[in-house]
């Protein structure tokens, strides 16, 4: 197997650097998009306009769907942007300088969230867009060296063991925000929202100053490449040769079509599952960390333990178990109506929650042709599938609550994807094709 890649396949060092940007960039996941964030957010702009309905360009909406409004934006604008950059980053080898660049923008844009206080209602929606970006734009390439760094019969235990680190890692901060939240006095912050808005600062130099380990042993082989027209012009010509094999392999355009359905789910299910328990079922601040802490743990045993299934039985088998879960978890949220039930609930989310997103990773990286340099190109096509989901799944959802005043209904929209989802995995058969 021959790549373009400067550094040796299945080498520790290099592989468990890889590994470690997890630990960098999911505290964006967990302690931005998930927890801190989301709650301050709800709290902050009821607080400064009296009620959750928050008026905007003349208009009056609930600041939830403006929240929603705003992620799926983000989305939706990373989306045209790796795929006008990933035909560039294999070209030139520039994998590793736009994941660089996506980090600091990503990082910048959550330390600088210390100056959202509510009624800037336009800054608190910008930043958090920006994130996401930063976020998103990053792990395109992120992703991309998995191919760069160890041989297809290896990745899904890498990958797995990427997301492990990235939900250790990101448990150590948070437990970090919270104590300093909890004892504000005795850290010198002049109030408990002081504290919560320098948490924002601690997420954005975590992700920074951690990621540079990985960027030490990152390496790829780059060329220089003249700026101009053409240069756009070849990038996607590039991504049209991608498209074209994609579409003749029925492997990798049934799993993309998959992977779609399914990532309207599980993200919008990650992304709205603090403000559902908040808002629906008026569970506490503490309450509600203390089960993202439970989801974060069992989200290790998670994407180990389908892992070794995905060894054992094959990816296939592993994906449907955990689809079926997920459709579970999306019919079992309409019925909820305690807190016990949405701890069952979550517990269920962090079970599959880290598996999914492991195998899908995995799964596609193997589905590619080996030996590819086209790595940053084939895995813009898999995250922008991702993205463009999160972007109809964030509005379906957001739509329909608006409409019903509620996210119960939203919750059963998205179990109709992840039967669509079954049904084609159940009928496709995920072997590499020449």
């Amino acid at each position: 197997m021959t790549t373009n890649s400067a550094m040796p396949l299945n080498n520790s060092k290099v592989i468990n650097a890889w590994c470690t940007y997890d630990i960098a960039n999911s505290v964006y996941n967990l302690c931005i998009s998930t927890v801190l964030w989301p709650m301050y957010y709800a709290e902050v702009t009821k607080a400064a306009f009296g009620s959750e309905m928050v008026p905007l360009w003349g208009m009056t909406i609930k600041n939830t769907v403006l929240y929603e409004v705003a992620i799926a934006a983000g989305y939706l604008f990373i989306i045209g942007l790796i795929l006008l950059l990933s035909g560039m980053a294999d070209l030139g080898g520039y994998r590793k300088r736009f994941m660089q660049l996506f980090t600091l923008v990503g990082a910048s844009s959550c330390a600088a969230l210390y100056f959202f206080t509510g009624d800037n209602i336009l800054l608190g929606l910008i930043l958090p867009a920006l994130a996401i970006v930063g976020y998103a734009g990053s792990l395109v390439y992120y992703n991309s060296f998995l191919p760069l760094i160890a041989t297809p019969d290896r990745h899904d235990k890498i990958s797995a063991r990427g997301f492990s680190f990235g939900y250790a890692g990101s448990i150590i901060l948070l437990i970090f925000n919270l104590y300093s939240i909890i004892n504000w006095q005795q850290l010198g912050f002049s109030s408990e929202m002081q504290a919560k808005r320098y948490a924002f600062v601690e997420v954005g130099v975590w992700w920074l100053l951690l990621s540079q380990y990985a960027f030490y042993y990152l390496k790829e082989k780059s060329v220089k490449l003249k700026m101009g027209a053409h240069l756009l012009t070849h990038g996607f010509i590039q991504l049209k040769s991608v498209f074209v094999f994609i579409k003749q392999h029925k492997s990798l355009s049934r799993f993309l079509l998959a992977f779609f359905f399914f990532s309207m789910g599980v993200q919008t299910v990650i992304i709205v599952a603090t403000l559902f328990g908040s808002v629906e079922l008026n569970i506490s601040t503490l309450n509600l960390i203390v089960t993202v802490l439970i989801i974060q743990v069992v989200g290790i045993l998670g994407a180990w333990f389908f892992g070794v299934v995905s060894v054992r039985f094959g990816n296939k088998t592993s994906l449907l178990w955990m689809l079926f879960i997920w459709l579970g978890v999306c019919i079992g949220g309409y019925f909820i109506q305690t807190k016990d039930q949405f701890f069952v609930i979550a517990a269920l989310v962090g079970l599959v929650m880290g598996g999914i997103q492991s195998q899908a990773r995995s799964t596609w990286s193997k589905l590619m042709p080996e030996g590819t340099p086209n790595t940053a190109s084939y895995f813009s096509f898999y995250d922008s599938t991702e993205k463009l989901a999160v972007v109809m799944g964030m509005f379906s959802f957001a739509v329909i609550e608006h409409l019903s005043g509620s996210m119960r209904l939203s919750t059963l929209l998205l179990s109709v994807f992840f039967i669509i989802s079954i049904v084609i995995v159940a009928l496709s058969s995920y072997k590499h094709e020449e």
